[in-house]
């Protein structure tokens, strides 16, 4: 089964970076960061996302990263699915913090359950298929919405209407040039149709 083994973001001053993230999610060695002056402006066609346990660890994650400096998007607030907000950081990219769970069963915790990867592509269809050309299984698939299957310890991935997904994280979906993203995992070295990169694991 494919996986992703590491994010790369590619980003201004990666020791900035570095001390934001430490102090925002404390994700460790999945999320990688890489000094870039590549162009790049607006929406970057993709989210990231942390899946946690309850209402009480998204808006923990959430406070502790717009106090290291990330810029709010969506408030913490419950929805039809469950509970979530949405952050951009310093280095211009989009967090989402989420949970299925509409109540609190525990103290809050900086614990998450899942490390989850959005893309935003133009045409599903054609995306979706060249994931499952290359052996990612479809977990769920409906509409403008596609979710692989992915190990236990692999980040997730998912493809999204770049406009739907957007919307959805509450920016604009205009945005040019590079997506500042490489993904590290079992495809090797490949460019997906909507340009984002795939690398083999370091």
């Amino acid at each position: 089964m494919n996986t992703i083994d590491s994010i790369t973001l590619e980003v201004s001053d990666p020791a900035a970076a570095e001390t934001f993230y430490s102090r925002a999610f404390g994700i460790g060695d999945r999320l990688r960061l890489h000094a870039t002056d590549a162009e790049t402006s607006g929406f970057r066609g993709y989210t990231l996302s942390l899946i946690v346990a309850q209402p009480a660890d998204a808006r923990l994650l959430l406070d502790d990263a717009i106090a290291a400096g990330a810029t709010g998007l969506k408030p913490a607030a419950k929805s039809l699915w469950g509970f979530g907000g949405t952050v951009q950081a310093p280095d211009g990219s989009v967090w989402n913090i989420a949970t299925s769970a509409k109540k609190d069963a525990a103290p809050p915790s900086r614990a998450f359950q899942e490390f989850v990867l959005l893309l935003g592509v133009e045409k599903v269809s054609i995306s979706k298929q060249f994931y499952v050309d290359r052996g990612f299984a479809v977990k769920k698939s409906f509409g403008s919405y596609v979710d692989f299957d992915t190990p236990t310890g692999s980040i997730g991935l998912g493809l999204y209407k770049r406009a739907a997904l957007a919307k959805s994280a509450g920016v604009d979906a205009d945005g040019s040039g590079s997506h500042r993203l490489v993904i590290g995992g079992s495809l090797g070295d490949v460019t997906d149709p909507d340009g984002f990169t795939w690398s083999s694991p370091a």
